[in-house]
């Protein structure tokens, strides 16, 4: 999933605003450190995420005959090979959370 640095950053202040409301989180940064300290998660996550988008897509394109994109095999591979490759990293992932 691709989202622009606005968003990522709009993100990061819901987030730190959910916490700050929580009474379960006792903040030991400032509040931006913590914002700053989300979005670079975020961004580090949604790397990782790409990385494994971009390794799916080659093993579906690597198949001995052409697999067309948005076909329902397509679709079969790619959960397939994508839960493949979280597995691998060691990040568990249940298809219906797409």
């Amino acid at each position: 999933m691709r989202l622009s640095r606005e968003k990522t950053i709009r993100l990061s202040h819901i987030i730190t605003d959910v916490l700050v409301s929580s009474n379960e989180v006792e903040f030991i940064e400032d509040r931006d450190t913590i914002r700053q300290k989300t979005v670079q998660i975020l961004q580090e996550l949604l790397k990782e995420e790409e990385a494994v988008d971009t390794e799916v897509r080659k093993k579906i394109s690597s198949q001995k005959r052409e697999i067309l994109e948005g076909s329902e095999e397509w679709d079969l591979l790619y959960r397939k090979y994508y839960a493949e490759e979280m597995r691998r990293m060691g990040v568990a992932h249940h298809p219906s959370a797409q």
